[in-house]
């Protein structure tokens, strides 16, 4: 690692290159011997590199050895085809780093990278100008790998004796997906997780039993076999999830970009997996029961232009460290594809965490509103949550028990004689409320006159029907005109944990909740509405 671009030898048949190692030194930028200033910026997934054209070259500017490297990989990462893409080098980047105080020797591991643009620039040199390609490079999402790299990838790589898809089997799955997909993806796999700060960096060198210093971070260790160890989970099973990571990663879901639309093929299948939860199935459903379940999905509420594939939120959803595939042998597990499951019929869903996370009602609820409204506004939404199963997360009342019909009636109007079944409400609740609040509407404090009284409305903050199933209290009611209690109903607007009640389609302020000291609202429901508009930030 001495030098800035360190390729390492192609395989014997040509075909492919293992891997070019990158350090960028920030003791020596701007000097003679590195007169180029590299920008990483890793909490944006972003590197902007210069080649190693100096002053001093005679040679032409492409041909020193790190910009020649580095041109090879970048046509090779602008390749039109998966099969060509497939054989492309990446990227590795390290940084040099202090260590006990001294600046040299050794290097972190930044990121893998694949190469967006190659510019041929001016530089300048104490006044004299010189020519210089400037790279800039994605820095790929390695999260669900643990911010590791295996080292067994690399090394299929140089082995001239293995086809692509043994190779591919040991790669990051950013890297699998952008194999797949192109650079067309790169904005859905780029690393937007922050890079570790000073105190959460690798410990200093170590040394292992072999003597040797090892950073801890790359390349991954060996077993005494010589063998990689298994890859770290994907669904980060040792990291503690809460339900506001799974939210915050549910709202930040990479999605395929096709015409400049995100397409909803992953929102709708993690909409399904809720729906299983929901109705208390196993969290893991077979391949064909997926396939057959979520194309019907995908068919109807799909992109019009998209084509129902089941298989790539099947597999692909696993970046989003909420999903699990299981039964699928390691050899098969290069890339998604729909024939190569029908004849294993792995397992997949949602993983553990997430599935206890979701055994709660709140958590299911906050899931659901931040999918629908970040991933699905555009979908008919009743129509959608009728489909799934979710009817009642769409508005705050919820539903009540269907009617069971009994008979039909004759006569000028056809009638039928139905049996329900309803909640039984306190009328004397309402009253009260209604009463305390001075029949005036708690956001507007309009009083509708009728010719005898005044009309107002008691509404359920948490909704008494399914799925909410919110109780008849006085804690859990407000007094509203019948405007803002549609709104309310249909999560329209909602009430802030600072009593400002909002717009849920962009938080626009229209009143503040007015209060009664006889009237003690319970704040977990005011929340649990919160929740199913998406807007629950506690």
């Amino acid at each position: 690692m001495s030098k800035g671009i360190n390729p390492i030898a192609r395989s014997k048949n040509g075909k492919r290159r293992p891997a070019i190692l990158i350090r960028s030194s920030p003791w020596k930028a701007g000097t003679a011997e590195t007169p180029w200033h590299d920008v990483f910026d890793l909490d944006n997934g972003r590197v902007r590199y210069f080649g190693d054209h100096r002053v001093d070259h005679t040679v032409p500017v492409g041909s020193t050895q790190g910009n020649a490297v580095l041109l090879e990989a970048f046509a090779e990462h602008q390749a039109p085809t998966p099969e060509q893409r497939a054989r492309a080098v990446p990227l590795l980047v390290f940084a040099a780093v202090s260590r006990n105080k001294t600046p040299k020797g050794y290097v972190q591991f930044c990121g893998l990278a694949v190469i967006e643009r190659a510019e041929l620039i001016e530089q300048e040199t104490n006044g004299k100008p010189f020519p210089n390609y400037r790279y800039d490079m994605t820095l790929l999402d390695l999260s669900a790998e643990g911010d590791q790299v295996d080292w067994a990838w690399i090394e299929r790589r140089g082995n001239p004796r293995l086809v692509a898809v043994d190779v591919l089997s040991r790669a990051p799955r950013s890297w699998i997906e952008w194999v797949g997909h192109g650079h067309g993806a790169l904005p859905d796999l780029r690393r937007r997780t922050p890079f570790p700060s000073e105190e959460d960096k690798p410990s200093p060198p170590r040394l292992t039993e072999g003597g040797r210093e090892s950073l801890g971070l790359f390349p991954a260790p060996r077993r005494p076999d010589g063998t990689a160890p298994a890859s770290s989970d994907p669904t980060g099973s040792r990291e503690k999830l809460t339900a506001s990571m799974l939210m915050d990663r549910l709202r930040h879901l990479r999605v395929h970009q096709r015409n400049d639309q995100p397409s909803r093929h992953k929102p709708l299948a993690l909409l399904w997996a809720i729906s299983r939860i929901a109705a208390g199935n196993p969290r893991l459903a077979p391949w064909r029961q997926f396939r057959d379940e979520v194309g019907e999905l995908l068919a109807e509420f799909g992109l019009p232009d998209s084509s129902a594939t089941p298989e790539y939120p099947f597999w692909h959803l696993q970046t989003s460290r909420l999903w699990d595939v299981q039964g699928l042998p390691p050899e098969q597990s290069a890339k998604p594809h729909a024939a190569r499951f029908d004849r294993f019929n792995p397992a997949a869903g949602l993983s553990e965490q997430v599935a206890h996370l979701l055994d709660d009602p709140f958590v299911r609820s906050q899931a659901v509103a931040v999918l629908r409204e970040t991933h699905l506004a555009d979908v008919p939404q009743h129509a959608l949550m009728e489909r799934l199963g979710l009817a009642g997360y769409d508005s705050a009342s919820g539903v009540t028990d269907d009617g069971e019909e009994q008979e039909t009636e004759s006569g000028p109007t056809s009638r039928r004689t139905v049996t329900l079944s309803r909640v039984v409400r306190d009328s004397e609740l309402t009253t009260t409320v209604k009463r305390l609040h001075g029949d005036r509407c708690q956001v507007c404090s309009l009083q509708l006159s009728t010719r005898f009284s005044a009309y107002r409305e008691a509404a359920h903050i948490r909704g008494l029907g399914r799925p909410h199933n919110g109780p008849d209290k006085l804690s859990n009611l407000l007094v509203l005109c019948p405007n803002h209690h549609v709104q309310f109903d249909a999560l329209a607007i909602y009430v802030d944990i600072d009593d400002t009640v909002r717009m849920t389609t962009d938080d626009t302020p229209i009143g503040q909740l007015r209060r009664h000291p006889a009237h003690q609202i319970n704040e977990a429901h005011l929340r649990y509405h919160r929740a199913l508009c998406g807007r629950d930030h506690e």
